[in-house]
């Protein structure tokens, strides 16, 4: 009778310890132990990604930006667009309006949106003022990816959030200047594992999203996707004559590229299959680069691949796991 009434407590105590090595094991996922060696790819990575941007349209900065008149396309539209979505969403026509304040043209505006741009590129490069050089160059992309509107495309949309993340992670990481020159302390190993982690799972929904939208249609089982992408202007690098004698290998890729993003989520979490799809994923999208012309979609793709699961996961040492907690 008293093992019979004590039946219900036991139950109740084994639930609770289900719960709590549930919990712990989703602590342990969420808050692993990590060096910040990713996150010196990422910051260097971005900061080469902001520099080659920024060159990439500074001829066209001003007529791509500048308000109708001025420019050959105005940016009203694009902000147009993004006021419509949100009015809190920062464009270049804030700057602008800023910069008249002071009585700064609109074109000085512009070229110190530039020059900023540009600059804190350079910073991250070198890894001089980590965060707020990660900051500016977050929230100028920003502005100029919004006000371009119907000019903008994914690698812009990727690009902001990948230095969204850098500029909220525990930067400066060891290898930067700021390092070398402040001598700071290394950060928390659990906070820096947490930033990799949330990379790491905004990649996973990136890539099975665009699986699935890609396994739904006909185009990428039957190659017509790529065809029609290959030979559309402005992606024509390769001749018609080369794709049309290596026709029959398109359907093959466009079926590899449904599978691999689609299994991406499920094959980049197992050691064994980790290299494989990293080693894949980067090859796929340096050819979408060299034979689509989509350098910097390719480039910011390719770093955020590298520093969320090509960089071995290293756990932090003892000591250095007690330094940032004395810190």
């Amino acid at each position: 009778m008293q093992s019979v009434l004590k039946l219900p407590g036991s139950q109740t105590n084994a639930g609770a310890r289900l719960v709590q090595k549930w919990w712990q094991s989703f602590c342990r996922f969420l808050f692993p132990s990590e060096t910040d060696t990713w996150l010196a790819v990422l910051r260097i990575g971005l900061g080469l990604q902001v520099v080659v941007y920024a060159l990439f349209l500074g001829s066209d900065w001003h007529d791509l930006f500048a308000s109708s008149g001025k420019g050959l396309v105005g940016r009203e539209i694009g902000e147009a667009i993004t006021s419509f979505e949100s009015p809190f969403i920062p464009t270049l026509g804030w700057l602008v309006a800023i910069g008249s304040n002071f009585n700064i043209s609109e074109e000085g505006v512009l070229s110190g949106s530039w020059v900023c741009l540009l600059s804190a590129g350079c910073l991250l490069l070198l890894g001089l003022f980590c965060r707020p050089a990660a900051f500016v160059a977050w929230f100028v992309h920003l502005c100029a990816a919004e006000s371009g509107g119907l000019l903008a495309y994914g690698a812009d949309s990727l690009m902001t959030t990948a230095l969204f993340y850098l500029m909220l992670s525990p930067l400066p990481d060891h290898y930067s200047f700021d390092h070398w020159v402040a001598k700071i302390k290394p950060k928390n190993p659990r906070a820096l594992g947490f930033w990799r982690r949330v990379l790491q799972v905004h990649l996973c929904f990136v890539y099975f999203i665009g699986g699935l939208a890609k396994c739904l249609g006909n185009g990428w089982w039957d190659g017509s996707n790529l065809w029609h992408s290959l030979v559309r202007p402005p992606f024509t690098v390769l001749s018609p004559d080369v794709l049309v004698r290596f026709r029959y290998v398109l359907p093959l890729l466009g079926i590899s590229i449904c599978l691999l993003e689609v299994s991406y989520p499920i094959f980049i979490w197992i050691r064994k299959t980790r290299l494989i799809w990293v080693v894949c994923i980067v090859a796929m999208h340096a050819a979408i680069g060299l034979l689509m012309g989509l350098y910097l979609f390719a480039l910011v793709m390719i770093v955020m691949n590298i520093a969320a699961f090509g960089v071995v996961s290293n756990t932090a040492t003892p000591q250095t796991a007690r330094e940032s907690g004395n810190h």
